[in-house]
């Protein structure tokens, strides 16, 4: 691994699970991505300022993150788009069919003790390490 960061590992996981914790006693609101970005797409949700808000916020914390000193981050991406719109479409099919994303069960779900996030968030890693596993040994990536 590089740039092992644990002080604003710890730091970054704490205000997620604060804000998941203050949406979820203000709203009653779970802080699942999916769920809030599919709602927010829907003209007729009540509730749709919030999501607007939300989302919003989810995009301008990397360029607030600048104002106090910390580089934006600059991803590789797989020089293959085909690649990139599939494993999109699959991860969009897999929060579909699992009722939630990876930050609804991983982050709310456990925090609720909820049996389904429990299961989901296993699926999720067991998924993760049998992929990085297969793709780096098995395709040499």
């Amino acid at each position: 691994m590089h740039n092992v960061t644990p002080i604003s590992g710890m730091v970054g996981g704490a205000i997620i699970g604060l804000a998941t914790a203050l949406l979820m006693l203000l709203t009653g609101r779970i802080a699942g991505i999916s769920g809030v970005f599919a709602s927010m797409l829907s003209p007729d949700a009540p509730d749709r300022s919030w999501r607007v808000a939300f989302v919003a916020g989810l995009i301008a914390a990397p360029f607030l993150g600048l104002l106090v000193g910390s580089p934006l981050p600059r991803p590789t991406m797989p020089v293959n788009l085909v690649l990139v719109i599939v494993s999109g479409f699959l991860v969009g099919l897999g929060s579909r069919l699992g009722g939630g994303c990876t930050s609804g069960h991983g982050v709310c779900g456990i925090a609720r003790l909820s049996p389904r996030s429990l299961v989901f968030t296993a699926i999720f890693m067991v998924t993760a390490i049998a992929t990085v596993a297969f793709t780096r040994h098995v395709i040499g990536g």
